[in-house]
């Protein structure tokens, strides 16, 4: 039994893998729809429990469909449902009830302890759907697009423009594992916490060599392959909107930033945008842009994140 809480739990193998088992998965879909029929059902019968503390569009789809389309079933815990992590009931006793009928459990919540101690107590694999600290099925999407569009992860430079939230920590994870050249551009008072260190540093010891840190958007996309951005204001830190907007006001991946990185870079969202702040119109619209990609890569990545967890053959 496998569980994914954080991108530190992958080892390169085990992220390269997954990468081969979404690619796979993908091809056999499209092939599938192309020929009128479904496409192959490796998890029959299996049954996925998804909880949702926080909303979601990309996480929910992905996981449901990706599901349905493996010939499984999944059904949707909302908060209004069950409340949050703890409240209604222990953690403990959730787990312990979701296991008796699923063999997967997802998790997208608020706190990163929560999903911690939901992965403790379940006896089925239980997967981070998002939590406050990392995002990583969101990585391994992000991964395979970069792949596909460039064909290789070899060399590759990436260029981070904005706040240091679950997704850039996760990132910075995974470029430790890949030793990827990884170059966050922060506002100061903004920095990754020494905790994510830790577990860059447990996945490459070179990680510190690799992840650099500075306060200038133009200096980060310079000789930058890819050029990322999320959201200043993330779930749960909507007290904080206009005291971000005012830190984070020149961190804005716009025609100006994009041109000073190479004519190769293109950019990458995870979504949802907000348009006229991170990001603008005319680079989320762009040719140069691969947020849809990305967002339909969640897909296969879930579901080859489900075939690993429960070791299926693909």
């Amino acid at each position: 039994m496998r569980s994914l809480i954080s991108i530190g739990d992958l080892s390169r193998a085990d992220a390269e893998e997954l990468l081969r088992i979404a690619s796979v998965l993908k091809k056999e879909l499209n092939e599938a729809l192309a020929a009128g029929r479904r496409p192959k059902a490796h998890l029959d019968g299996k049954s996925l429990a998804m909880i949702f503390e926080k909303p979601s569009l990309r996480t929910r789809c992905s996981f449901e469909i990706g599901m349905f389309q493996l010939g499984g079933h999944a059904v949707s815990l909302q908060a209004a449902e069950i409340g949050r992590l703890g409240q209604r009931e222990s953690i403990r006793d959730l787990a312990r009830n979701l296991s008796r009928w699923v063999q997967i459990i997802q998790a997208r919540v608020f706190s990163h302890a929560g999903v911690l101690e939901l992965a403790r107590e379940a006896s089925v694999p239980v997967i981070n759907g998002l939590s406050d600290f990392e995002h990583p099925t969101q990585i391994i999407a992000d991964y395979l697009t970069i792949l596909e569009a460039r064909g290789s992860l070899d060399g590759l430079r990436l260029a981070w423009i904005g706040d240091s939230n679950n997704v850039a920590q996760s990132l910075m994870v995974m470029s430790s594992l890949f030793e990827t050249k990884f170059t966050l551009a922060i506002p100061e008072g903004y920095d990754p916490p020494q905790e994510i260190w830790a577990v860059c540093e447990k996945a490459n010891p070179k990680a510190r060599d690799l992840i650099s840190i500075v306060r200038s958007p133009k200096e980060a996309v310079k000789d930058a392959d890819v050029l990322y951005t999320d959201t200043w204001v993330s779930m749960g830190q909507e007290e904080e909107t206009e005291k971000r907007r005012k830190a984070f006001a020149g961190f804005q991946i716009n025609d100006a930033l994009l041109a000073c990185a190479p004519s190769h870079a293109f950019v990458l969202h995870d979504m949802p945008a907000h348009r006229g702040e991170e990001i603008t119109d005319s680079i989320l619209d762009g040719d140069r842009c691969r947020a849809y990609e990305q967002a339909e890569n969640r897909m296969h990545a879930i579901k080859a994140i489900m075939c690993w967890c429960l070791g299926a053959k693909v």
